[in-house]
């Protein structure tokens, strides 16, 4: 069974969002999106300073069996990636929580926009 962490919001795409601080988004794939993929061994980062809305793509993750598309949970501006997964993508099987992490969006509000998302509770419910 796949980890689900309390504080997080989710999307239907399998991303999660933490509000880092008052105005940063970390973001990252789930637990349950990485054990679905396998091994993975390439991660597309987005380019910093990028602007995204909900939805839009950041890049890719590319795994033994398939790439899937990586999409923003919020909207904002692309202020930071994870460049260690460049010669490490493996750290978002090990890690998909906390060395695993994706990017970093500036938002206006954190709070509000991780809020916005789907609670812990709702998606277990979808990937139950």
């Amino acid at each position: 069974m796949s980890e689900i962490r309390e504080g997080l919001g989710y999307t239907e795409e399998h991303e999660w969002a933490l509000a880092a601080d008052e105005n940063t988004v970390r973001i990252g794939i789930t637990d349950y999106a990485q054990i679905q993929l396998g091994d993975i061994v390439f991660v597309e980062l987005p380019e910093i300073g990028a602007a995204v809305a909900p939805g839009d793509s950041l890049g890719s993750i590319e795994s033994v069996k398939t790439v899937s598309d990586l999409y923003s949970p919020v909207g904002g501006k692309v202020i930071k990636v994870n460049e260690a997964l460049l010669d490490q993508p493996e750290l978002v099987n090990a890690e998909p929580y906390e060395g695993g992490w994706i990017a970093e969006i500036q938002v206006e509000s954190a709070a509000a926009a991780v809020g916005s998302l789907l609670d812990p509770a709702a998606y277990k419910a979808l990937v139950e």
